[in-house]
């Protein structure tokens, strides 16, 4: 694997396990009092363009990445609206 690609899978692993504690916390304790709900939006729709970016090119690497993180988002998004 070339040094490049090394450097935008790191990248990608590390921004997409971001979210994974706050997701997990959520789940736990069921409580989005802290979330904004226009920034989840706002994030899961430029996730959600970075998809369709990675579609279009056929970027593995972008398509996985961003998918999970939109799915992870989508999580916290489906809370907030459920439980406020």
């Amino acid at each position: 694997m070339a040094f490049t690609s090394s450097i935008g899978l790191l990248a990608a692993v590390l921004t997409t396990a971001a979210f994974v504690p706050q997701v997990v916390r959520i789940l736990r304790t069921r409580d989005t009092n802290a979330i904004s709900l226009w920034m989840y939006l706002l994030f899961a729709t430029g996730v959600a363009l970075w998809c369709v970016y990675g579609l279009l090119l056929w970027l593995w690497p972008v398509i996985l990445a961003n998918g999970i993180t939109l799915a992870l988002a989508l999580v916290v998004i489906g809370f907030k609206l459920r439980h406020g």
